[in-house]
C-alpha cells in the first residue's frame, strides 16, 4: 500500500443509515456496506480510511440530512464534497438504483471530477434560510386554511357582498357571523381559530426576519 495514496469515500446517506463505498487512488472501489449513523459510525470509519492512504477525500448527496456531516467531517480535517444529485451523470437505461450502487457510482465520479460541488452554508447562513422558510411555510399554511374557510362558506351558501380580501371588514363580518346549527357553528369557529393562529404565525416570523436582517 502506498500512504501517499488518496482514498476516494462516497457515502449514499439516509436517517436511518449510510453505505459507504472507497477506493484506493485508481484502485477497484470497494463496497463497505451500511457503517452506522451515530458520530461514533463516523470516527470508526475515518480511522479505518486514515490507516490506508494519506489523504482522505469523502462525498455525499445533499438531501434531506442537511450539512451535519459535513460540518462534522471537516471539523475533523478531512476533506468533504456536498454534490448536487441532480447533475451526476446516469447511463442510459440504468435504472437499478440501491444503497451499495450509489455508493459506488459517487467514489467513481468524485475519482474523475464528475460532481458538482454544492454551496454549503455556514450556520449562521442556514439559520437564517430556516426562518426564511418556516415564514414561506407558514404563508403557504395561511392561504390553504383561508381556502378552506371560503370552501367552507360556499357549501353552506354563505355569501360576504363585500370585497373577500381579508380587510378589517371582512374580518369583522366574519368574527359576527353565526350559524344557526350548532355543529356547523363549531366548525366555523375551528376554521377562524386556524387562520387567527397561522396569522400570528406569519406576524412572528415576519417580526423575527426584520430583526435578522442586516
Amino acid at each position: 500500500m502506498n500512504n501517499d495514496s488518496t482514498i476516494y469515500v462516497g457515502l449514499d446517506v439516509h436517517k436511518e443509515s449510510i453505505v459507504a463505498a472507497y477506493a484506493i487512488g485508481l484502485g477497484e472501489v470497494q463496497s463497505l456496506g451500511n457503517i452506522g449513523v451515530l458520530q461514533r459510525d463516523i470516527d470508526r470509519l475515518c480511522k479505518r480510511m486514515q490507516s490506508k492512504g494519506a489523504h482522505v477525500v469523502f462525498v455525499y448527496e445533499a438531501g434531506p440530512c442537511g450539512y451535519g456531516l459535513h460540518r462534522y467531517l471537516t471539523k475533523k480535517g478531512y476533506a468533504c464534497m456536498v454534490c448536487a444529485p441532480s447533475l451526476i451523470a446516469r447511463k442510459p437505461g440504468d435504472r437499478v438504483k440501491t444503497d451499495r450502487r450509489d455508493a459506488i457510482k459517487l467514489v467513481r465520479a468524485l475519482r474523475m471530477g464528475d460532481l458538482a460541488r454544492v454551496h454549503v452554508p455556514d450556520v449562521a447562513d442556514e439559520s437564517m434560510r430556516d426562518l426564511v422558510r418556516a415564514w414561506g411555510a407558514a404563508k403557504q399554511d395561511l392561504r390553504q386554511a383561508r381556502q378552506r374557510l371560503k370552501s367552507f362558506l360556499l357549501m353552506h351558501d354563505v355569501r360576504y357582498t363585500g370585497k373577500a380580501n381579508w380587510g378589517p371588514a371582512h374580518r369583522r363580518w366574519l368574527s359576527e357571523f353565526v350559524f344557526p346549527a350548532p355543529w356547523s357553528q363549531l366548525a366555523f369557529q375551528e376554521h377562524r381559530q386556524a387562520i387567527e393562529d397561522r396569522l400570528g404565525q406569519c406576524e412572528r416570523l415576519e417580526s423575527a426576519l426584520r430583526e435578522a436582517a442586516p
